[in-house]
């Protein structure tokens, strides 16, 4: 995919989050706790972070995974809105801390870092337009092989011919992101691991045959 940033400028805006805070999260940490607003803004160095809200039935809704090299709160980072996100590791994790005021002050004086702001905004973009979209497909299964194959492609490391989508997915996360039930979800892997178009292992899915899964949709 292409992207607006060049490297000079990813790397004046990474040196910029130097100037901050460097800390460590272990798996299962917040970075940022249920009902407590953002109080800075974070780079990811390493590692996999994920944003997410509780329904009003108390299940997690899983809005977006963070990965290596991205920002967030990436929109309270700018307009200083942000609705009640939940930011928690889901892999050991090292993040610059920025505080809001020395991240905004930086864009207003090097406009050009505003490049791979707007590269992230735009993945970003792109993520939740694809989850909306798959929405729009009638039965369970299509908008979980939609989920895998999207997932795959922000995800995806190949192991032959095969693409493990190296991410750790628990059921819940899944079913919450194509608005099913868990057990539904959990019928529906099964199904697919059956025919052999994809694979679990422990909490990675391993797609087999993505040709075979396009065709469902």
């Amino acid at each position: 995919m292409h992207m607006l940033a060049s490297a000079s400028q990813t790397k004046e805006l990474i040196n910029t989050f130097h100037r901050g805070t460097r800390l460590r999260y272990e798996k299962g940490e917040y970075i940022i706790r249920p009902g407590e607003q953002p109080s800075a803004v974070f780079y990811i160095e390493s590692g996999l972070i994920k944003a997410f809200d509780i329904t009003k039935y108390g299940e997690e809704n899983l809005l977006i995974i963070r990965r290596e090299h991205e920002i967030f709160p990436l929109i309270w980072a700018i307009t200083g809105q942000e609705r009640d996100v939940i930011y928690q590791a889901m892999s050991s994790v090292q993040v610059w801390r920025l505080s809001r005021e020395e991240y905004l002050d930086f864009l207003h004086n090097h406009p050009d870092a505003l490049a791979p702001v707007l590269d992230m905004t735009l993945e970003m973009y792109r993520i939740h337009s694809e989850r909306i979209m798959s929405l729009e497909y009638r039965t369970v299964r299509e908008r979980l092989i939609s989920f895998l194959l999207s997932s795959a492609q922000r995800f995806g490391k190949k192991e032959g011919k095969a693409i493990l989508i190296d991410v750790p997915l628990r059921q819940q996360d899944i079913a919450s992101s194509i608005n099913a039930s868990r057990e539904t979800t959990g019928r529906e892997l099964s199904a697919l691991e059956q025919k052999g178009y994809i694979e679990t292992k422990r909490s990675m899915i391993v797609l087999k045959d993505r040709a075979a899964l396009k065709k469902y949709l």
